[in-house]
């Protein structure tokens, strides 16, 4: 099988589980993962045959894509502000939209008189936002933490092969017991769950299917539980001046931004590219 015919079959193939785009999309990334090669160079060489392993491999790629796993944890590798990271179902896979958060961190971040700011993650999962936090300003301290075992090897794994240096705890961040034990900084930052269980319904099976649910979903009679917690550890564990920057539900931007108004804070929500409520900031 050459390279074109492989090409030609995983496409074929993707169009029975996705739209066009996306399926064309996929087919690039399967091919790009298989040959080690851009598109350009893989029109370049379409006739060459590709060995037994790596057509094992492609047959091995569609299996779990028939699935509908979600390509990412196929290859094992997810794109976030343009740096590979290893993802597997221990973490979320990498959103678009967080990056825009991480670039507002890093531009509040740029305007500060601070020397040496500390930031704590929460909930990091693949360590996406302090790792790619700390390759844009390295001279940031920062300290993530994740309750999920998996999650935290996954981070460290992305850290060490991504030469940022950050601090990794394990610990239940909802129980406050623990919250002596961790850092007072001048960032907090957390992509949390904020998905009402009630919400499943509406999600594709992809991402029900294979995402980690703790990461995702919160009680619908609580549905700001973390936005809460950690507006009140920002009072213990938060510099004088402290910022706190959270990803949030799209339904629920008012009550967010009350919710942290209640705790004394001055809070900045933003829109994402889509035009949606997505990121907000507090700051003591």
């Amino acid at each position: 099988m050459t390279i074109q015919q492989a090409q030609q079959d995983t496409l074929s193939q993707l169009k029975n589980l996705y739209d066009e785009r996306e399926a064309t999309n996929i087919t690039d990334w399967v091919m790009e993962h298989l040959t080690g090669k851009k598109r350009i160079d893989r029109l370049l060489e379409k006739e060459r045959v590709l060995s037994a392993t790596k057509i094992a491999r492609l047959d091995v790629i569609l299996q779990e894509l028939a699935t509908h796993k979600p390509i990412q944890y196929v290859l094992g590798e997810a794109w976030f502000a343009g740096m590979k990271f290893f993802v597997n179902e221990d973490v979320l896979i990498p959103r678009p939209e967080t990056e825009e958060l991480v670039e507002w961190i890093y531009a509040e971040s740029q305007q500060s008189t601070r020397n040496h700011l500390q930031l704590l993650d929460i909930g990091t999962g693949s360590g996406c936002i302090p790792i790619s936090l700390k390759k844009k300003q390295p001279t940031l301290s920062i300290a993530a933490l994740d309750v999920s075992k998996g999650a935290i090897a996954v981070a460290e794994r992305n850290a060490g092969s991504l030469g940022a240096a950050i601090h990794y705890i394990l610990v239940n961040f909802l129980n406050e017991a623990f919250w002596d034990q961790l850092p007072v900084v001048d960032i907090i930052v957390s992509n949390p769950p904020y998905i009402k269980e009630s919400e499943q319904n509406n999600m594709r099976k992809n991402v029900l299917g294979f995402e980690p649910s703790l990461a995702l979903f919160v009680p619908d009679n609580d549905a700001l539980l973390f936005y809460r917690k950690i507006a009140l550890f920002g009072k213990t564990n938060l510099t004088e001046e402290g910022t706190i920057f959270v990803e949030i539900n799209e339904a629920l931007g008012k009550e967010v931004t009350d919710l942290f108004e209640a705790n004394g804070y001055t809070v900045e929500l933003r829109k994402d590219m889509e035009g949606k409520d997505r990121m907000l900031k507090a700051t003591l």
